[in-house]
């Protein structure tokens, strides 16, 4: 889709279709006065009648609308006035692109952009307006032998601001949704396709031709490398594939030379079945999705290096399947981290924390000023948080606070869990320095404390995006979650943020 940034009248606009909003109390917006005005009192008179009670979610799409250069007019519902907040903001900008997608509307002029959202400035609206758009219009059909036909799909989107000295703002806003919105489309692809297409060596190379677009410093280590590193832990995971693991390493350099880098670590368990501790047949489908936070942190570099963000970035994504065999580990095998710790694997569906912790432990070598690690990695957190919010811990409280407001200005939400020591004790093993599971209590914040022993020597959080990465049901897919969160992170620090 293409956009664009105009300051002008709604009925000015030459454009197949303008899109105005009316509040539940019948009131217009302005840009809905401007048009009414234009048509002497034409629309004023539709909601007048009840056509549009401005109830939120409720659209009327009008013709021929007389004073106006559109072909179109499509109503927008916005709900009550003083409940319209971020939320119901996001809501209206969605509504709208979908039904402007099913309209036949070629191109579309958005005056939804102007409305006043508390606390939030132009650029918030119009970047939140370009992710939203985009990512309502995402479709994922390339396995399909008939494509779902949408009639003439919305193709350019220009978003109205009010005044013509925020243009250079809103392009530049606009500018950072899109590449937001990208990011979040690699990151949904990569979850969304099969397990037999997307195993550790299709991750290699998307993050390949990724680092050839983008003139990135890509590594990718072997099984081979592994071993001689001693990642007995990652490996351990692997040994009952007949997929090579990869252990994946991505870098932009936009910052200054010698300058620390912030490192995200992304779990990339391409299919997981649980291993011998085999998970229940039922929806073992979605455990494709156990890559995700792997596809989220490659979506997020995308994100930056699309946007020449002035930071020094390093992507690593350990990938590997996790199946049963005659070689795979079993529960009671004691394996050696790349560390030095030795860790019992109690259990092995709880092997997202078997890569991470050697990864983790990697990511020394790059002398990061902090580092951030996204799993898709216990179901404890999906029941304690559900698909609203991803969990977050971390061992710096300032870094918390920092990727909760990213997650609060992107509508990526994250809620802080505890990492106390209280709960460390979980983890004791009577054979080796740890076990890889807590008992069934806490199981988020135990995962979260093992992490959290490889991770002394640097700032770290760790996301678990395992009830927001992906969608089950009706809607199942991936969602491109935390790629906003981790994006609107980097933007701030790049001091790029308005």
């Amino acid at each position: 889709m293409e956009f664009s940034i105009k300051s002008g009248s709604p009925e000015k606009q030459r454009s197949a279709c303008v899109v105005v909003g009316v509040f539940e109390s019948r009131k217009l917006t302005l840009a809905a006065e401007l048009l009414d005005k234009a048509a002497k009192g034409y629309i004023s008179d539709i909601v007048r009648r009840g056509d549009m009670d401005g109830k939120a979610g409720s659209t009327l799409l009008l013709h021929n609308v007389p004073g106006t250069l559109s072909d179109r007019v499509l109503l927008i519902g916005l709900g009550k006035e003083k409940e319209f907040h971020e939320k119901e903001f996001g809501s209206a900008i969605r509504t709208a692109v979908k039904t402007l997608n099913e309209t036949g509307a070629f191109d579309a002029s958005l005056f939804l952009t102007e409305l006043s959202v508390r606390k939030r400035s132009v650029a918030w609206r119009v970047r939140q307006c370009a992710m939203i758009a985009l990512d309502a219009t995402y479709r994922f059909d390339q396995f399909k032998s008939k494509k779902d036909e949408v009639r003439r799909p919305l193709r350019k989107l220009t978003l109205g601001i009010e005044r013509r000295n925020e243009l250079a703002l809103a392009e530049e806003a606009l500018a950072q949704g899109i590449a937001i919105a990208e990011g979040m489309a690699v990151a949904r692809n990569l979850g969304n396709l099969p397990p037999n297409v997307c195993h550790p060596t299709h991750v290699a190379e998307q993050a390949q031709a990724m680092a050839r677009e983008f003139k990135l410093h890509c590594e990718v280590l072997e099984r081979a490398d592994m071993e001689k590193l001693g990642m007995h832990s990652l490996l351990s995971v692997a040994q009952g594939s007949h997929q090579p693991p990869k252990l994946i390493v991505l870098s932009h350099q936009g910052g200054k030379a010698g300058e620390k880098p912030v490192v995200l670590v992304g779990k990339g368990v391409t299919f997981d079945t649980g291993g011998i501790s085999l998970k229940p047949a039922p929806d073992m489908d979605e455990m494709k999705f156990d890559m995700c936070g792997a596809a989220g942190v490659l979506g997020t570099m995308h994100t930056v290096a699309r946007l020449k963000l002035p930071i020094n970035l390093t992507v690593i994504v350990p990938a590997t399947e996790n199946m049963p065999g005659g070689g795979a580990t079993r529960p009671g095998d004691i394996v050696t981290s790349m560390s030095g710790q030795t860790i019992e694997i109690l259990n092995t569906d709880a092997e997202g924390r078997l890569i991470l912790c050697d990864a983790l432990t990697y990511a020394e070598r790059f002398e990061p000023d902090t580092v951030i690690d996204v799993a898709t990695l216990t179901g404890a957190c999906v029941v304690a948080l559900g698909s609203v919010a991803s969990g977050l811990f971390a061992n710096k409280e300032t870094l918390a606070r920092e990727l909760l407001e990213a997650g609060e200005e992107a509508h990526d939400r994250a809620w802080h869990m505890p990492l106390w020591d209280d709960y460390q004790e979980l983890l004791k093993s009577p054979f080796a320095d740890m076990g890889n599971i807590g008992g069934r209590w806490a199981g988020a914040i135990t995962a979260a404390c093992f992490l959290s022993r490889f991770t002394k020597k640097f700032k770290w959080a760790h996301l678990d995006v395992a009830g927001t990465a992906y969608k089950s049901g009706a809607d199942k897919g991936a969602t491109g979650r935390p790629v906003p969160l981790l994006a609107h992170y980097l933007l701030q620090r790049a001091g790029k943020l308005n």
